[in-house]
């Protein structure tokens, strides 16, 4: 028996571990390179400057680049690329890309008929429109990066930081708690979304004061929200983090949006519209990588959404499918040019309270994921699934909670609020839920460093039987493949079929000549 300051996992499950999510990670590679969605090609056009909106019935803003690609679609051009034929259009009419959204709009042009003009000139062209539309963002990455620098950095202290949502459906009154908690200590603040905003196939426009659960995410939201976090961020000399969403049908627009407005973290897994959202798992694969590429060129940390998994299963039994997930995540990022320090792989504490040892378990899992990922900022996510309305109890649980986060200095702490299962939490009870943070990840810093596990103890044991089951599930989904594995529920609990769920008409089969410069461009890694 002795004592260490880690866990004792052996080395070789964990590079097996990798070698098997490399193999898969292959899978979703081939996926990738054979298919594309409207998705993925209306981002195309938005990294050209095409994020316009045109006024269509009963005052739905619809936006220029579904206009285009529905033009193209309906003329059974996609599979050559939105771009290929955007650049068609500007060869044939002699005109500026500019020229070519206002005759759209105006309904004197429609880019799906116009004539093919000689591939040469149209290819050049496209290469050129795709080289601006990726500068163009790099440098907006270079400005954000000088705003940064000039104010002093809460990740540079190495402790948790410190997570909280806001949600009331009007972006300026998000930006009144958004504020407020900043002013209580909060370093990353996170605008959910709009309930079944993920189901939209479309981004809406504009400001908005009306979501159901959160705020709709448009580009004018993120700007508006940005500015205001910059502002205290001056008062205050500290630099304060942004978070929104990028996953369901408009995953690869929003990662963009995000990028041109100056988010710092994305909720960017394709298995949490696959599993949650049912959508069309070929679909958000594929928008996942374009949406990883442009987070990776643009420094925004992505964050996963394994802390789900535990939601429809038993978390003290659903620790293997949360590894294993994890290390997919890893690999498919990677793939997208990522790299490690960009992931906050995501777990969570949801087991079960009344269970005993529960907190030597949620102990032993999270040292378990931070010694596997050491690299990456974890993201650890409160308890959720046992609130109820007894206040006082949720109190004691989150502080728990920020305990364990502390001594296995995970990189986020997504904080519990103790009003969870009564109410969307008011500006009162973000503020207990900072102060019960502040304190603990300040008065426990480098506590884990003091500290040592037993190599026979529970801790130890419990945390290489996670690793154990994660191996053997990982080569099981290797040996039938990943999206049989995901149609027969090995994650979660949730079954979905590979040609079912929403959004499946959005996916096509590219054609021989099919046009994207831009994987090559953003150094994707497939």
């Amino acid at each position: 028996m002795g004592f260490s300051a880690t866990l004792p996992l052996s080395k070789t499950k964990i590079t097996r571990c990798r070698a098997v999510a490399h193999s898969i990670g292959d899978e979703v590679a081939t996926l990738v390179q054979e298919h594309s969605t409207v998705g993925v090609e209306r981002t195309f056009l938005r990294l050209l400057g095409l994020n316009s909106a045109t006024e269509q019935e009963e005052g739905l803003l619809y936006p220029t680049s579904n206009f285009i690609v529905d033009q193209v679609e309906r003329t059974g051009r996609l599979v050559e690329g939105s771009l290929y034929w955007v650049a068609n259009a500007m060869v044939a009419e002699n005109c500026s890309l500019g020229d070519v959204e206002a005759a759209v709009l105006a309904g004197k042009l429609d880019v799906g008929t116009v004539k093919p003009q000689p591939e040469s000139a149209v290819l050049k062209l496209g290469r050129l429109l795709a080289r601006d539309g990726v500068a163009g963002l790099r440098s907006r990455v270079k400005n954000r990066s000088k705003i940064k620098r000039k104010l002093k950095d809460p990740a540079k202290l190495k402790r948790p930081l410190l997570y909280q949502i806001v949600a009331t459906g009007n972006i300026y009154e998000d930006v009144l708690q958004a504020k407020s908690a900043v002013m209580d200590g909060i370093e990353i603040v996170a605008v959910i979304r709009s309930t079944a905003q993920s189901l939209l196939d479309y981004v809406p426009q504009g400001a908005t004061t009306e979501g159901f659960g959160g705020t709709y995410a448009t580009q004018e939201n993120f700007r508006i929200m940005r500015a205001a976090l910059d502002e205290v961020g001056q008062e205050q000399n500290k630099y304060i983090r942004l978070t929104n969403y990028a996953s369901g049908l408009c995953m690869a627009e929003i990662s963009l949006l995000a990028s041109i407005e100056g988010l710092d973290y994305l909720l960017n897994d394709a298995m949490y519209g696959i599993l949650f959202r049912d959508i069309n798992p070929v679909r958000t694969l594929v928008d996942q990588h374009f949406s990883r590429l442009l987070c990776a060129q643009s420094g925004i940390c992505i964050m996963t959404g394994e802390d789900n998994y535990m939601k429809t299963t038993d978390a003290v039994k659903s620790g293997d499918s949360v590894l294993a997930s994890e290390f997919i995540n890893e690999r498919t990022a990677l793939n997208a040019g990522l790299p490690t320090s960009q992931m906050a792989l995501g777990h969570a504490m949801e087991m079960n309270p009344q269970y005993e040892k529960v907190i030597l378990m949620e102990l032993a899992r999270a040292q378990m994921t931070r010694q596997i990922f050491p690299d990456s900022p974890l993201k650890y996510m409160c308890n959720t699934k046992y609130k109820t309305g007894d206040i006082m109890t949720s109190h004691v649980v989150d502080a728990v909670f920020n305990l364990l986060g502390a001594c296995t200095n995970q990189g986020v702490l997504l904080l519990g609020m103790p009003t969870e299962a009564v109410h969307t939490p008011w500006l009162a009870d973000r503020s207990l839920s900072a102060r019960n943070a502040r304190y603990i990840v300040n008065g426990a810093a480098g506590m884990g460093e003091e500290l040592g596990y037993r190599s026979d103890g529970f801790i130890a044991k419990f945390a290489q039987k996670v690793l154990d089951d994660a191996v053997r599930l990982l080569e099981r989904i290797e040996k039938i493949g990943f999206l049989k594995a995901i149609e027969r529920g090995y994650f979660a609990d949730v079954r979905r079929p590979a040609t079912g769920g929403k959004g499946a008409k959005g996916v096509f089969r590219v054609g021989p000549k099919y046009f994207n410069p831009f994987y090559e461009m953003m150094n994707s890694r497939i």
